[in-house]
């Protein structure tokens, strides 16, 4: 890791900037968004440009390479040269072939109309592209998907006739009936606009520019009174099969907004001030978003926890994208120097990171696919939740996004026991304790026996699954990587706690006090060395540990790398190996992950402290 990433977490506001390049893989295919090189060369020349007041252009930087990679086996991006009258065997086989595709994209599938299956791009005249869209809207129909024409671009070629290729974007729900469901964090500064414009996406009304629209989004009396969000909040955007929005402007509830939807986006609102930093880190850190989306305010720039929680996303591999909001509230001059000051940051080194400006549905389109192909592509919006200038944009944008994992690492999650993380406790009349969280592994349904621990003592409970509900709406099944909320029944509540988890009886989890971890210092104003307390975020997990040695080191210094053994000081916690980490303790931060377990038997954590005493 660069340690130039330390400069991002600096112990104030005003600290330059720098951070870390995220990772992530997701099934091959360029469509029309070229290779990585041109798409990064394409991606610097757009710098220069704002995106707002643009027209959009008939002919938008983004143009189509020479050749796309070949084909993959694997993916949902299918090639084909041209379907036109096919035979009945054929389209039966051109039909299973589909079915495979939405298979390999939870639902989801495109298709490169006019592409051979080595990535050329031949074309197709105006009558054979026609009549192979037409065999496509059938062969949708026949395993009960819809289609979406993304784009038409002509292909460069000397011939008299101009030659086409088209993307199409094919959905269906999946036979299990569970939609495509993506997670979002919510980041930046306060006051930047975060809660505002998700009000805005979600209910489908424009605000009034006093901030009416987040109103249903806050959970407390003083977040209403400050509008200042202090807690993590969710809320909903689906896509139907058409891939038109489906908010609360035209379903009452969110189990009307679930039946409707192909595709969901849950939104993880999480705080922007400062002195909630800790709420912010445990929704990155517990909840498993998919991407993370900064808010910068377009009037005020890159200020306060900006750059912080821009360093905290990327430290955590989070694939974040940009927004600038209230573009109403600013001359063009100061949304341009806003968005210069953004791509900036994230061409400094250490963060390598190309910004991609969107101002077009077409940018919007290419954004989408470089996005999660492409480890250094950061698209940046502006938009207006007064005015709604692009916000048709980003939910271009939103209806495209594929997820980053495919249908057999699904698989394969779904294969093992269950494990469901436990972030919130609640207490609901009528109903019982109800705990929330996210179903890390296996399969878990209604009715289901699970044991819940660590308690202080290092024990786990027995306790029934009487109902789940996922999105505020029924479910009789959760799956891997789903987000839920669990009804226990007669459960007690003072029994649990944050950072427990419910898993399968048959699985021996590993409880600890002790654990080692390769950390990197990211930011420290003096000395870390043996002795020093630090808050620990593992994932749902966040508790003070003592640093009990460094090893090789008597002490680490800023951008540092070291083997260091942590222990908890209050009660043992379920850890595995290869789990991210991050630390924190005034200005002091750190990363890194775990690598080693000092495993403890329900009679043991008492014996290892007074040993640790003495």
């Amino acid at each position: 890791m660069d340690s130039r990433v330390s400069e991002l977490f600096g112990s104030g506001s005003g600290q330059k900037s720098g951070c870390q390049g995220v990772g992530s893989n997701v099934s091959s295919g360029n469509g029309f968004g070229m290779s990585s090189k041109k798409c990064l060369k394409n991606a610097k020349k757009a710098k220069s440009r704002s995106s707002r007041n643009s027209k959009p252009s008939n002919n938008p930087p983004y143009l189509p390479p020479a050749n796309l990679p070949p084909e993959a086996e694997e993916g949902n991006i299918e090639y084909k040269l041209k379907l036109i009258d096919p035979t009945q065997y054929r389209f039966e086989h051109l039909a299973t072939q589909m079915k495979w595709r939405l298979q390999e994209g939870r639902g989801e599938a495109v298709y490169q109309i006019g592409v051979d299956d080595n990535g050329m791009l031949v074309g197709l005249s105006e009558e054979d592209l026609r009549s192979s869209l037409k065999t496509l809207g059938r062969m949708a129909e026949k395993v009960g998907a819809d289609i979406t024409i993304l784009r038409e671009r002509e292909v460069d070629h000397d011939a008299d006739i101009p030659r086409k290729i088209a993307e199409v974007l094919i959905r269906k729900v999946p036979d299990d009936q569970q939609f495509l469901d993506l997670r979002v964090a919510v980041l930046g500064n306060v006051d930047s606009g975060k809660s505002t414009l998700l009000g805005v996406l979600t209910q489908g009304e424009l605000d009034n520019g006093r901030g009416r629209a987040r109103l249903n989004l806050f959970r407390h009396l003083h977040e209403i009174q400050t509008g200042r969000t202090s807690s993590i909040s969710f809320e909903i955007l689906g896509f139907n099969s058409k891939g038109e929005v489906v908010n609360y402007s035209e379903s009452r509830t969110a189990e009307e907004i679930c039946e409707s939807a192909s595709k969901m986006i849950t939104f993880i609102d999480l705080a922007g001030h400062h002195k909630y930093l800790k709420t912010t880190i445990f929704g990155l850190t517990s909840y498993c978003p998919d991407f993370a989306m900064l808010v910068v305010s377009a009037n005020t720039g890159i200020a306060g926890t900006t750059r912080e929680h821009l360093g905290l996303a990327m430290a955590l591999k989070v694939p974040i994208f940009i927004v600038v909001s209230k573009v109403d509230l600013c001359k063009r001059e100061t949304v341009e120097r806003t968005v210069r000051q953004l791509e900036r940051i994230l061409k400094q080194p250490g963060c390598n990171k190309v910004p991609l400006v969107v101002s077009t549905a077409d940018d919007a389109v290419t954004a989408a696919q470089q996005f999660a192909q492409s480890p250094s592509i950061t698209p940046i919006f502006t938009v207006s939740s007064v005015s709604g200038e692009s916000l048709n944009l980003l939910k271009v944008f939103f209806n495209i996004i594929p997820p980053l994992s495919n249908s057999k690492e699904q698989e394969e999650l779904m294969q093992q026991l269950t494990e469901f993380q436990v972030d919130e406790i609640y207490t609901v009349p009528d109903v019982g304790t109800v705990v929330g969280g996210t179903l890390y592994s296996g399969i878990c349904r209604e009715g289901e026996q699970l044991v819940v621990g660590p308690t202080d003592s290092g024990q786990f409970l027995k306790l029934t699954v009487c109902s789940i509900q996922r999105n505020r709406s029924a479910c009789r099944v959760l799956r891997a990587g789903q987000a839920a909320t669990l009804a226990l029944d007669t459960f007690d509540r003072s029994l649990l706690r944050k950072g427990m988890v419910m898993v399968s009886p048959e699985m021996n989890p590993t409880i600890c006090w002790l654990f080692e971890a390769e950390i990197v210092l990211l930011f420290h104003a003096k000395t870390f060395h043996k002795g020093f307390q630090v808050t620990v975020h593992v994932g749902n997990i966040r508790q003070t540990a003592t640093v009990k040695a460094v090893h090789g080191k008597e002490e680490l210094r800023t951008g540092e790398k070291a083997v260091v053994c942590f222990k908890f000081i209050k009660h043992p916690e379920y850890l595995k190996v290869g789990a991210k980490l991050l630390f924190r303790e005034g200005a002091t931060k750190g990363i890194g992950q775990v690598t080693k377990l000092q495993p403890v038997s329900q009679s043991q954590p008492s014996q290892s402290e007074e040993e640790d005493e003495a």
